[in-house]
């Protein structure tokens, strides 16, 4: 209702709706400027910005084939989309070889050194992940750990592990909770 496009996320400030997963990042950034949401370091702000965008509209395959789900555990169909769907190896390896460049240029712990929105951005990948028991190499799964060690996170995955939401059509992979 608070939506035009009737989706979520939407994050609402007294009579301000902002909708878009960028636009409420950027939104925010510019209310706390003191916070550093994005690197300080203008090179490292664009590099922040570029791979939140490739978050944004990319791995669709990863999406697709994992869909958002945190309270499951689902390792064994992780196996089968292991096997059969190349597309969604290739999302994990430029994941892999984005967050190993990262991690290496700007020291960890997190992919810009400090907590940014970039880690914000790639934490539902983290979740998809950590779901269906996808392969990662060490430094890849120590960064996923870290996001899912995050305060924010924990919170997230509470309240979603306090969901008793059980909707058949949304989690085919699934008969019962």
């Amino acid at each position: 209702a608070v939506s035009p496009v009737g989706k979520v996320p939407v994050w609402v400030d007294g009579t301000l709706a902002v909708w878009d997963t960028l636009a409420i990042a950027e939104t925010l950034a510019e209310q706390q400027p003191g916070k550093h949401l994005w690197p300080r370091d203008p090179h490292a702000r664009a590099r922040a910005r570029s791979v939140c965008a490739e978050m944004h509209s990319g791995f669709g395959a990863l999406r697709s084939h994992c869909p958002m789900n945190i309270e499951a555990r689902l390792p064994v169909v992780g196996q089968l989309i292991w096997r059969d769907q190349a597309a969604v190896r290739a999302d994990v390896a430029r994941l892999v070889s984005l967050w190993a460049e990262l991690l290496q240029t700007h020291g960890g712990p997190m992919l810009f050194g400090d907590f940014s929105i970039a880690d914000a951005f790639f934490a539902p990948i983290c979740m998809r992940l950590n779901t269906y028991g996808l392969p990662l190499p060490a430094v890849a799964q120590a960064y996923v750990e870290r996001v899912t060690a995050l305060p924010s996170v924990q919170a997230w995955i509470a309240d979603a592990l306090a969901e008793q939401d059980f909707l058949d059509f949304e989690e085919p992979y699934r008969v019962s909770r």
